[in-house]
């Protein structure tokens, strides 16, 4: 009888372990999670701002390009690598249940997945604000925070709509980066494309090809030509930690001076971590979000 009632709870512990098992969609297949992770590490800077958001503790992420807007980042966090190599031997030797890439770090899925449980949570930078409220959703539902999830993806839609509502009517948009000296322009398919897509600011470019981190070339005859009414700000150069101030010293420029976005103060600054280091991470998104609302509302 007690042998009996002993392997009846042990198959009742089994049922319940294999119930607790999660099986995680994402960006590059399917991983499977037994129970809520403890230890959690991640290569990407925007994961880590989304679970900062949800309340979740990270063990470990990259050891280089850690954007200022997040805070609290503590210090005895697992170094990973950077944001395109992780330290896969630090990985394994820390033996945590869940290790997150995306983006730059995408690639590291195909060694880490024989390392540890692994999901890529990169966003389609064509729908940045519909990528940003898929991640913390699955992120929810990786930690039982569905509840804090939902909290944060409907004050992110909140906030797409405030600054869709201040942007009717103010004519057109570009989105300028600068890089060593260098002028482009990002597009629809860029690391901001909230502001043409989501915000609804019509693009002063008919086409835009968006390049991998300058943007599409211009020069400044080109920008006064194309006149456009606001024109929103990425320093590269002080989103990798190169210099600061570079992008307001090279845009202080006879032609560009007379735009009619350099007359008017239509000139917004955003954040160069938030919009070039992690790009997709809710708390980055909201800042920017709240740069280009008190830019248009100035």
């Amino acid at each position: 009888m007690f042998a009996a009632l002993v392997a009846g709870a042990l198959s009742f512990t089994a049922v319940s372990a294999v119930a607790q098992d999660k099986v995680i969609t994402h960006a590059q297949g399917e991983t499977t999670l037994s129970g809520v992770p403890a230890k959690v590490l991640t290569q990407d800077w925007a994961v880590y701002d989304d679970l900062q958001a949800l309340g979740v503790a990270v063990a470990g992420a990259p050891a280089s390009n850690a954007p200022s807007y997040i805070t609290g980042v503590p210090a005895d966090l697992l170094q990973l690598g950077s944001l395109f190599e992780p330290d896969f031997e630090g990985i394994a030797a820390s033996e945590s249940d869940v290790y997150f890439v995306a983006g730059r770090s995408a690639k590291a899925l195909e060694t880490a997945k024989d390392i540890l449980p692994t999901i890529d949570l990169s966003v389609n930078n064509g729908s940045i604000i519909e990528g940003v409220k898929n991640n913390l959703t699955i992120l929810g539902e990786i930690f039982d925070k569905q509840d804090k999830a939902a909290e944060l993806d409907a004050a992110l839609d909140a906030k797409v709509a405030e600054v869709k509502a201040a942007a009717e009517g103010k004519g057109t948009a570009l989105v300028l980066v600068t890089n060593a000296g260098k002028l482009g322009v990002y597009g629809p398919d860029s690391r901001v494309s909230w502001v043409y897509n989501e915000i609804g600011m019509p693009s002063a470019l008919a086409s835009v090809k968006d390049g991998d981190h300058g943007g599409d070339a211009v020069t400044f005859e080109f920008l006064l030509e194309v006149n456009a009414d606001w024109v929103f700000v990425v320093d590269r150069d002080a989103g990798t930690g190169e210099s600061t101030g570079a992008a307001a010293a090279l845009l202080d420029n006879e032609l560009f001076n007379q735009t009619t976005a350099a007359k008017e103060g239509h000139i917004v600054y955003l954040d160069p971590q938030a919009a070039y280091i992690s790009m997709h991470g809710y708390q980055g998104v909201m800042l920017l979000l709240d740069q280009v609302l008190a830019g248009l509302n100035g």
